[in-house]
């Protein structure tokens, strides 16, 4: 289950999100749904269209399905989500 002590463990796509903070201040303030997640970038697809925000750098606040709300530097995702959800697979299996 998703939580916000393993939220950078778990697939972030649909999870809806807020940047509270950024080294770019031009994507502070976006807000949608993250629809596709690369290493590096977070898609968002909000009411300005789909933006591609740089992890790095970067603060989001997510929304958890249960509506629970978890603030997380982006530079703790940074790595390809596959991996990402994989190391919790492996710590699970120990």
């Amino acid at each position: 289950m998703i939580s916000p002590q393993n939220i950078h463990r778990h697939e972030l796509i649909g999870l809806d999100v807020l940047v509270t903070g950024a080294s770019n201040p031009c994507v502070t303030g976006i807000s949608g749904r993250i629809v596709d997640e690369t290493r590096n970038m977070l898609v968002i697809a909000g009411e300005s269209g789909t933006r591609r925000i740089q992890k790095k750098g970067t603060v989001f606040l997510l929304k958890l399905p249960d509506g629970v709300l978890v603030e997380i530097e982006g530079s703790v995702l940074v790595m390809a989500p596959e991996k990402r959800i994989n190391l919790q697979l492996k710590t699970r299996g120990k």
